[in-house]
């Protein structure tokens, strides 16, 4: 298979990536190795070490970043760290409850899921008012890290597929 065409499949690859970040899903890492695997078919001759190296770096800032975004929200709206703890549960559980619904039900459910956890988590300790405030600082940083985390796996795409098709 040609180097070109083996940049398109990477590419598709990375747009299933996205998709599955949207869904809540690890897609970053999907990404990653479709561009640990195309250097390895291609014997790193366009994609190397140093674009392997900066996608994965990005991937974990990314990862990061939504850890930081979906406790820190709940946090900064006044909830506990079982506020995150039920956000991040509660996305998880929503994204494979809306599964049903083909595409946008895992997104709503994910987000619906965030703010159900983190108010449920939340309520068990606090008062209605403190555990709401805390599940809307949820759903806020689930959206945020969604978006933050679509951008980054935009650049890695970018990046690998820039450095395929030049070498």
């Amino acid at each position: 298979m040609s180097p070109t065409l083996l940049a398109l499949l990477m590419a598709a690859i990375s747009l299933v990536g996205l998709a599955l970040v949207a869904l809540g899903l690890p897609g970053l890492w999907l990404i990653v190795a479709a561009v640990v695997a195309f250097g390895a078919i291609t014997g790193f001759k366009g994609i190397g070490l140093a674009t392997v190296i900066i996608v994965v770096a990005l991937a974990a800032i990314a990862e990061v970043i939504e850890a930081w975004l979906g406790f820190g929200m709940a946090r900064r709206y006044g909830g506990s760290k079982r506020a995150g703890w039920g956000a991040l549960l509660g996305g998880l559980v929503g994204a494979i409850v809306g599964v049903p619904v083909p595409v946008i039900g895992s997104v709503i459910g994910a987000f619906v899921g965030a703010f159900a956890g983190a108010v449920l988590f939340e309520y068990s300790r606090s008062d209605a008012g403190t555990a709401v405030r805390a599940g809307w600082g949820a759903l806020v940083g689930r959206v945020a890290a969604t978006a933050a985390k679509m951008s980054v796996g935009v650049v890695m795409a970018v990046v690998a597929l820039f450095a395929a098709l030049r070498g």
